[in-house]
Parts: structure tokens; sequence; C-alpha cells
């Protein structure tokens, strides 16, 4: 039987990243093995969700799950912008 992973605060920050990377379309479902296509509102939530984490951590974390906590809200962001963009390019292509 394989070990169980270790719970940590980066574990935690990882599964709601990962929750929002899939709602992005950029990670496969682990149920089905496939890629959605984006769920902006869903994707915000869970950034929304990590923001909130953020917020409510400062001051209480390690310097390096800070700057780890950091980076993956600014890679989300980056690539929530990226997708939101892409969207109203193809509603903007569509639209008559």
């Amino acid at each position: 039987m394989a070990a169980a992973p270790q719970i940590s605060f980066n574990a935690l920050v990882v599964s709601l990243a990962t929750t929002a990377a899939v709602h992005l379309g950029d990670v496969a479902e682990t149920a089905t093995g496939q890629k959605l296509p984006p769920n902006l509102e869903a994707s915000g939530h869970m950034v929304d969700l990590l923001n909130v984490l953020a917020e409510k951590t400062r001051g209480n974390l390690t310097p390096d799950e800070q700057k780890f906590l950091t980076q993956v809200l600014y890679e989300l962001r980056m690539r929530f912008i990226d997708a939101k963009k892409a969207a109203d390019s193809d509603a903007a292509t569509v639209a008559p």
C-alpha cells in the first residue's frame, strides 16, 4: 500500500491550485482523466479561496510557506487573465 501524502500547508495550497487548474482546463480531472473546457467562474472561485487563505494566514506562515502561496497565487492569477482574454476573444469572434 502506498504511503499517505504528507499533510502540510503547502499540500493544501497545491490541492486548491490543482482544482483551479482543472477549472482552467490545464489539468485533467482525476476521475475521468479528461481536460474540461475552461470554467472561469469556478476557477475564479478557487483563486478567491486561495486569496482568503493568504489573507487569513498572513503573519502566521513560515517564510517558505508565504513565498510558495504568493507564487502560486501569482501564477494562477496570470493564467486566469490569459483564460479570460481567450474567452473574450472567442466570444468576439463568434458574435455577429
